[in-house]
């Protein structure tokens, strides 16, 4: 009788990386054309406080505050308005206005959708409205 067949390698362990970002935004790409990049936040901006001052141009869906691994705000979140026509109220209107003492930018998002989701991106941060004394070492212990 002739042997039987050798069983098939069981390594078909498919990884894939779901991206933190992700949940709660629709699919496709007319989400890009309704979120917002918001940057300059006060390191005390809750997402809560981020919808709430970016509700006077449109119907906020979802706010997000980006975080470092330990928690801590990043100064910067993003927004997602109903439509596009939304966003781009906010990015007209709520550049360089107040929230919780710090004047805010709002621009088109262009991050979230880039493709790269699994690989580790390199992020130069540039940090806005320092005061003027303020040393490297501030920036750093900060």
């Amino acid at each position: 009788g002739g042997g039987g067949g050798g069983g098939g390698d069981g390594g078909s362990s498919h990884h894939y990386q779901q991206s933190p970002h992700s949940r709660g935004f629709a699919s496709g790409g007319d989400a890009q054309s309704r979120r917002c990049y918001v940057g300059n936040l006060s390191w005390d901006v809750a997402w809560q406080d981020l919808k709430d001052h970016m509700r006077q141009a449109g119907d906020v869906v979802f706010a997000e505050v980006m975080t470092e691994s330990d928690g801590r705000s990043k100064g910067c979140g993003i927004v997602e308005y109903q439509t596009p026509e939304e966003a781009q109220e906010a990015i007209r209107t709520l550049t360089d206005t107040d929230l919780k003492g710090r004047m805010i930018f709002v621009r088109e998002d262009r991050e979230t959708s880039s493709g790269n989701v699994g690989g580790k991106q390199s992020c130069s941060v540039y940090v806005g409205n320092l005061a003027f004394e303020t040393s490297w070492q501030d920036l750093k212990d900060h």
